[in-house]
């Protein structure tokens, strides 16, 4: 069963539901997720795309014994139509956002309510997810959710166990140690302090990101991001455990056990052991029959245990609950103030993804002008100049590039059946970032193509204005991302324009592009911004079935000055290259703006200048940063 064609995928359909009757089951569930809560899914866990066919980031597959539907957002409407067949009557769409899409757990309560011998209302009937990928606080509130109409819900089972045959394997690739800035044993003893705070004696993480930031190790396990599939216990106490595990610390000691799969360099095991770091095998940590293993250990070995009940899958946390402080990990926040060490690679990173946008700015208008150009083909030529540099090894997230109409879903991903053929008018928005040894980036840039309206042109300076008023305005120490989102977006407000996503998230150092906890948002956010943060500054405009415009750029949070009101922080771009100026209206701007669009630009200038080897790209660059003088 290795293709996606229309036989095969009504083969497993057959097939799963033939399990489902053997073990009772009458609805089985499936998440676009795996045991670490991550963003990006190995092939080993991508359930739902086998069983459905829909290749899409984000949605949610539920198969009953004689129906299957998928839920999924407005970005894959089209995508998921065609990859479901649901012209062929074996899946529904279910549209989310559209007011008469029911919810799965009302999609469920009409089914099993039909179920023989069930009264309506009182559904009844088993329904099974994979407690193994999904979050112990998810799972929980479906069980109550499921209680109302009398169901259970089985956790215990993978429903595709027995039919994937050749499913790929969990991953395990290599495991490498990076320089992080701050030594494995620092950071360990760190979180040892946080379990004294707390009264625990351990504490346990299954979030990828965060074990490979806390012992300085970077894998290949996850597509676009660097980490490696894992769990991490750190203890309080260190403990003696010879002969039980690969390696331990020169004093036979250990404070920490890491459960990986993939083998380590000789310089990442070095590292682990000097700083009390034991290494044991992943499955070795899970759930046994047999009740050892390193779950059984923990258990045995601690009374109070820091778990956060997002992030670690409900099996894991089902298993420890009796003992769990439910609290989020400590790391997220730890990691998110970045160290001079990673600040210095965020701008190595941002001068060579520089240099490869201003590459593929110079190329873009040429190319449209000769024909043949889409979006994914301008999407691959990017991509290609990225790997040139030796240090650019996987994009950090999949490339946007909406010509016109697309640039307005926001996050859209051109498939060969949207491909969208370039023209010489209008706008084409990219969104695109790369990981690089020393740091991730995150860039989008809106490229007039040819022509533009009074419209797109009046859209695309606000959304300017906006991005400018983040980057200008100093804000008190202590403030929140939620304090400070009105900057940006009350420029659009006061044109009568808007954007539903936030106006900037995390950016992680050789992590994910999306980090938390902080972020700039409508919604409230609790963690307040602070000096050696990274944040997103991308506000945008979205006109359905016309354009779309976002300018983002990374940013740095900076100490500005110190008053008699206190401490002032701003943002300090991150990111190098040119903003288009063509579609600007600049009877819109002001002179403090073009102040900062002019130092900006020289800036780029000035960095990237010396690291283009074509003379054409210099001559290029040149000209996009030439200043601008008001002329009203």
């Amino acid at each position: 069963m290795n293709n996606n064609n229309s036989n095969n995928l009504s083969e497993r359909l057959a097939a799963l539901r033939e399990e489902m009757r053997r073990e009772g089951i009458d609805a089985c569930i499936f998440p676009s997720s795996d045991p670490h809560a991550s963003e990006y899914v190995a092939p080993h866990w991508q359930s739902r795309q086998w069983i459905s066919g829909f290749t899409g980031s984000a949605g949610t597959a539920v198969v009953t014994l004689d129906e299957a539907a998928l839920w999924t957002d407005s970005r894959y409407f089209l995508q998921a139509a065609q990859q479901l067949r649901v012209d062929e009557g074996s899946w529904q769409l279910m549209k989310e956002g559209i007011p008469s899409t029911p919810d799965i757990i009302e999609w469920l309560l009409r089914k099993m309510s039909a179920l023989p011998g069930k009264g309506q209302g009182a559904a009844g009937g088993v329904v099974a997810i994979d407690g193994m990928v999904e979050n112990y606080a998810d799972v929980t509130m479906l069980q109550q959710q499921l209680r109302r109409i009398g169901a259970t819900i089985r956790t215990n089972y993978d429903p595709l166990s027995a039919i994937w045959t050749d499913r790929p394997a969990v991953p395990s690739g290599q495991i490498r140690s990076i320089n992080g800035g701050e030594p494995v044993e620092h950071k360990l003893m760190r979180l040892r302090e946080i379990l004294k705070g707390n009264c625990c004696d351990a504490m346990v993480f299954s979030d990828l990101m965060q074990i490979a930031w806390t012992l300085n190790l970077r894998g290949c396990d996850i597509k676009h991001t660097p980490v490696f599939v894992a769990y991490l216990v750190v203890r309080k106490d260190p403990v003696s455990s010879k002969g039980l595990f690969s390696f331990l610390s020169s004093k036979g000691e250990s404070i920490a056990t890491l459960y990986c799969n993939g083998p380590l360099t000789e310089e990442a095991r070095q590292s682990l052991q000097q700083a009390g770091v034991e290494t044991a095998p992943y499955d070795d940590f899970l759930p046994k029959s047999d009740g050892k293993g390193g779950l059984a250990a923990l258990l045995a070995s601690a009374d109070r245990i820091m778990a956060d009940s997002r992030t670690l899958n409900y099996t894991i946390f089902n298993n420890i609950k009796e003992k769990a402080v439910d609290m989020p990990s400590p790391v997220d926040e730890m990691k998110a103030i970045k160290n001079p060490v990673e600040i210095e690679g965020f701008r190595m990173a941002m001068r060579r993804d520089g240099v490869a946008m201003v590459r593929f700015l110079r190329w873009l208008l040429p190319a449209v002008e000769a024909g043949g150009q889409t979006e994914i083909s301008v999407s691959d030529k990017l991509e290609e100049l990225r790997r040139e540099a030796p240090e650019c090894y996987d994009l950090s997230f999949g490339t946007i590039a909406g010509y016109n109409a697309h640039g307005a879903i926001v996050h859209y991903t051109a498939t060969p059946e949207s491909d969208a053929r370039l023209e010489t008018s209008g706008l084409l928005l990219v969104d695109s970032g790369a990981q690089y040894t020393d740091g991730t980036t995150d860039i989008t840039r809106t490229i007039p193509l040819g022509p533009l309206t009074d419209e797109m042109r009046r859209a695309y300076t606000l959304v300017l204005k906006a991005n400018i008023a983040l980057a200008t305005t100093p804000f008190p120490e202590g403030v929140n991302g939620t304090n400070i989102d009105a900057i940006a977006r009350s420029v659009l407000w006061r044109g009568h324009l808007s954007y539903l996503h936030g106006t900037g998230h995390g950016v992680g150092w050789c992590l994910s592009v999306h980090e938390g906890p902080h972020s700039v948002r409508l919604d409230w956010r609790e963690t307040p911004l602070m000096a050696g943060m990274t944040i997103t500054d991308e506000p945008g405009v979205y006109l359905e079935g016309r354009f779309g415009i976002r300018i983002e750029n990374t940013m740095l949070v900076v100490k500005d000055c110190e008053t008699e009101c206190g401490t002032f922080l701003r943002l300090e771009p991150l990111t190098l290259c040119p903003i288009s100026l063509v579609p600007v209206d600049w009877s819109l701007m002001t002179s403090q703006e073009v102040a900062w669009l002019n130092n900006y630009h020289a800036r780029v200038r000035e960095e990237l200048l010396p690291l283009l080897a074509d003379e054409a790209d210099k001559a290029w660059l040149i000209k996009a940063t030439e200043a601008v003088e008001l002329t009203n």
